[in-house]
């Protein structure tokens, strides 16, 4: 059976997100994005043109027929400037998925929590469906989900420093609390770390910085394409369990 996933009532097969951030030029962010198998674009409204004819787009590039595109509201410090970002999104895509952070400050670029659950609540009563990039605490993301997040989305570390998932106990209590999609946003450097996120239990795994910044970014992001699904795969098999002392594959009675 193919193993599939949903958030916002559409179906993807992918567990992969990829950004559209900090690669040398559209071609070789297509080309990732292709190597990768993601269904599922993120692409910064503030920073990246995908409605103005008259400069490059990168819908010239990857197909918005072809690939779904999620706008976030990288760059915005406020509930209030994520919100206009995202009416703007609409307005000139029609998108309502979208991804929705709120930063505290440049230096972490942690999310405010309470400005994020503020702009949560905003946009679910507008009729967005808001997958919300949050901190690694299950009492914030249940909060979220009760407020109309359609997805969770915990950091496994801060954005774009590559460090892996710091905390696997929160971020495994939050998978185990919730009844939306969770997903790991921030952190993964490598193809390790995107296991690790599946092997918790995660739906799906974003991810930017680790990919464009690879020396290949294009072997890169078909390196996460096999982590994320030999993460999912470990995960439905069940692990072992951990044991304190050695256990021999073969049986050590009768033996001459």
């Amino acid at each position: 059976m193919t193993d599939t996933w949903t958030v916002a009532g559409r179906t993807f097969t992918s567990r992969l997100i990829v950004g559209t951030g900090k690669y040398k030029d559209f071609e070789q962010n297509a080309a990732a994005v292709e190597a990768s198998g993601a269904e599922i674009v993120t692409v910064a409204v503030r920073r990246v043109n995908v409605s103005d004819p008259n400069q490059p787009m990168l819908v010239d590039y990857i197909d918005p027929k072809k690939i779904t595109y999620l706008p976030n509201t990288a760059g915005c410090f406020t509930a209030e400037e994520a919100i206009r970002t995202l009416r703007l999104a609409r307005e000139a895509g029609g998108w309502d998925l979208v991804k929705l952070e709120v930063l505290g400050e440049a230096k972490t670029l942690y999310p405010d929590m309470r400005e994020t659950l503020r702009a949560t609540e905003t946009l679910a009563n507008e009729g967005f469906k808001p997958m919300v990039y949050c901190v690694d605490d299950p009492i914030a993301a249940k909060q979220l989900e009760e407020a109309g997040a359609v997805a969770i989305m915990p950091l496994g570390a801060p954005i774009g420093s590559g460090l892996g998932i710091q905390n696997l106990v929160t971020i495994r209590l939050i998978v185990e609390g919730a009844n939306v999609p969770v997903l790991v946003d921030a952190g993964v450097g490598t193809a390790s770390d995107a296991a690790v996120a599946m092997e918790l239990g995660c739906d799906g795994v974003l991810m930017n910085t680790a990919i464009a910044e690879a020396k290949d970014p294009v072997m890169m992001a078909r390196a996460m394409k096999l982590a994320v699904e030999s993460g999912r795969l470990a995960y439905l098999s069940g692990r072992m369990a951990k044991r304190r002392y050695a256990d021999p594959s073969s049986p050590l009675a009768g033996l001459i």
